[in-house]
């Protein structure tokens, strides 16, 4: 396929998250820096967190630009080495835990960062997703290629990389919301791969079951669900405070700088909490304007997906889209009381160094592939190889 224009449309959108994501921690900075202040005893500026998100978005947009320059067949021959890389700092960082080392950050009872300095931390976890979409998408396209997706050359190896993988997000970084973004990944790459419909059924069944196992061994997650509507629940204050942020903001929103709930009322309001704050500072419109954002980004990334005619490529995008898909939808319906409370950031919108940056750099991998587009979808003929496939008992 030769090579032609990116999809603008998709950079346009990714630009005006990202500068949405520089006005709210603009708007709310200054109220999280009197926060932390006087809860920690710290002593940060009224622009420190502006600041930050700022070199942040500026690393990331390199890591984006890094990721559309580099040609994807160079890409591609190290994306072992990415998923190795991702599954040793998760190693390394249980291992540090299980030292009381100070290099790894924990918080309530779960070890997810690995600490550079006082002011910087690493979570192993984004590199693992990155990782595992550049994997999974070599392996898949090579194995249908061979006639291989029903044999064990390709279950072994998939099933070994994505069992332990989630055991170390899940289990021993004891992060959900991270894990279901990465269950996300591997089942949505793994229906588009075109195996047989038994064996995807079966793979959502396994799931299934050690997603279960992963909520009843774990007594805080049994009680968030068991209590999940209910004002005895942990997470109602927050949940209650986030809904009370977005009734307050109406249509129109009260304004930047005039947010109440960001002054210490909402827990990690530049964090997993800025869709709340979003609501309140800018109204029902600019959470429309949102959320319009994100749906018209994620179809893009479908359309993509959809007009790539080399397999390996479009399951790249695939993975990607289903990356961006689980953080949004997870984030909002949290936020929005429709699921129990899950910790886990809005792409492009919450602080957060190493998520914003593989994020960046996974969208501009994704932009890089739009570059590569048919003028046509995918060829009927593939289509009902696939249909044929998953109708074989």
């Amino acid at each position: 396929m030769r090579k032609h224009k990116s999809d603008r449309v998709m950079g346009m959108l990714t630009l005006m998250l990202l500068g949405m994501g520089l006005i709210v921690i603009y708007a709310i900075g200054p109220m999280r820096a009197n926060v932390m202040n006087s809860a920690y005893g710290t002593s940060y500026s009224e622009n420190h967190f502006f600041i930050h998100q700022l070199i942040t978005v500026a690393v990331a947009v390199v890591a984006a630009v890094v990721a559309f320059m580099v040609p994807y067949k160079v890409v591609r021959k190290f994306s072992k080495m990415v998923l190795v890389l991702g599954l040793l700092l998760c190693v390394a960082l249980a291992g540090l835990a299980v030292m009381g080392s100070g290099l790894a950050k924990c918080e309530l009872g779960a070890c997810r960062w690995i600490n550079i300095s006082s002011s910087l931390s690493f979570q192993p976890a984004e590199v693992l997703k990155f990782g595992m979409v550049l994997y999974l998408a070599g392996l898949m396209a090579e194995r249908k290629k061979e006639g291989k997706l029903d044999s064990l050359e390709f279950w072994l190896p998939f099933g070994l990389v994505s069992g332990v993988s989630l055991l170390f997000v899940v289990v021993i970084q004891k992060d959900l919301g991270t894990g279901i973004s990465l269950m996300a990944i591997i089942l949505a790459m793994l229906f588009m791969s075109g195996v047989r419909m038994k064996w995807f059924i079966a793979t959502l069944g396994v799931v299934g079951v050690c997603g279960v196992l992963a909520v009843v061994t774990s007594p805080h997650r049994v009680e968030r669900l068991l209590t999940f509507g209910s004002a005895e629940s942990s997470d109602s204050y927050h949940i209650e405070n986030a809904m009370i942020a977005i009734g307050t903001g109406g249509f129109m929103g009260v304004g930047i700088g005039n947010s109440v709930q960001a002054t210490g009322y909402l827990p990690e309001s530049i964090n997993d909490s800025v869709f709340a704050v979003m609501g309140e500072t800018f109204g029902f419109g600019g959470l429309v304007a949102v959320v319009v954002c994100f749906t018209t980004l994620l179809m893009r990334l479908l359309r993509a997906a959809n007009y790539l005619h080399d397999d390996e490529q479009s399951l790249v995008v695939v993975g990607i889209f289903a990356w961006l898909a689980a953080h949004v939808i997870l984030n909002i319906a949290s936020m929005t009381g429709l699921i129990p409370l899950t910790g886990i950031t809005l792409p492009l919108l919450s602080a957060g160094g190493t998520s914003m940056m593989f994020t960046m750099a996974a969208l501009g991998l994704a932009l890089q592939l739009t570059c590569y587009t048919g003028r046509e979808p995918r060829s009927e003929k593939s289509s009902q190889t696939v249909a044929e496939r998953r109708s074989l008992a």
